[in-house]
């Protein structure tokens, strides 16, 4: 049974477990959600997800929400992506729980602060203050991956498709892969996997669409 994705372009989240299933070659389709027409907050968005937001993956009876559980299913599935020895595989959810707690979280108000809410109601003083943690983060990454290719071990792993999901957005919101050259080269390394594609060409609905 083809795997559905509700998710929307502009998702940083989403993307992470979109390009879980992209990668790993799961039969997936995307199903568009209307977030910015307010389709999470209606009362058929919140049957299939009460917590009102996206990604949902729904697949023969199985609903999962929040886009770590989905690329542990990815892994359950096919059994990529998790780590290739018990260290590494909590080598993944360490970096894994970070980025949700330190990176993509931020990045996301942030980005949404500057980008998508009316320039009106921009909490001005908000934005500065998560702009600094971003880069504290970035830091963090950007020394890690000294000296290497992949966050975690020799290749792919969920650790690199979490903490990549917003820095492949062209917003801005605080982050230039020129100032960091260790995170600038591995994002290189994640475009040039096959299969590889932006955001805005694997998931519906862009900043074009709203203009």
């Amino acid at each position: 049974m083809t795997i559905r994705l509700y998710c929307f372009g502009e998702s940083g989240n989403a993307y992470k477990a979109a390009l879980a299933l992209e990668l790993a070659g799961l039969d997936w389709e995307p199903v568009y959600v209307d977030f910015f027409g307010g389709e999470t907050r209606g009362e058929a968005f919140r049957k299939l997800n009460p917590m009102g937001e996206v990604p949902v993956l729904v697949e023969d009876g199985v609903t999962l929400t929040q886009s770590g559980v989905m690329q542990m299913y990815v892994t359950e599935k096919t059994g990529r992506f998790g780590g290739a020895t018990p260290e590494e595989a909590r080598e993944v959810m360490r970096w894994m729980f970070w980025d949700n707690h330190k990176l993509s979280s931020q990045a996301g108000m942030t980005r949404f602060l500057m980008n998508f809410l009316p320039e009106a109601k921009r909490p001005e003083g908000v934005i500065p203050f998560l702009q600094g943690r971003l880069k504290a983060a970035y830091g963090v990454l950007d020394a890690h991956l000294e000296g290497r290719d992949w966050i975690v071990g020799h290749g792919l792993s969920h650790a690199d498709l979490c903490c990549c999901g917003y820095l492949f957005y062209p917003e801005p919101f605080g982050f230039e892969r020129a100032d960091w050259p260790n995170i600038d080269r591995w994002l290189s390394n994640v475009e040039a996997l096959p299969g590889w594609k932006h955001p805005y060409d694997l998931m519906p609905g862009s900043p074009a669409d709203r203009a």
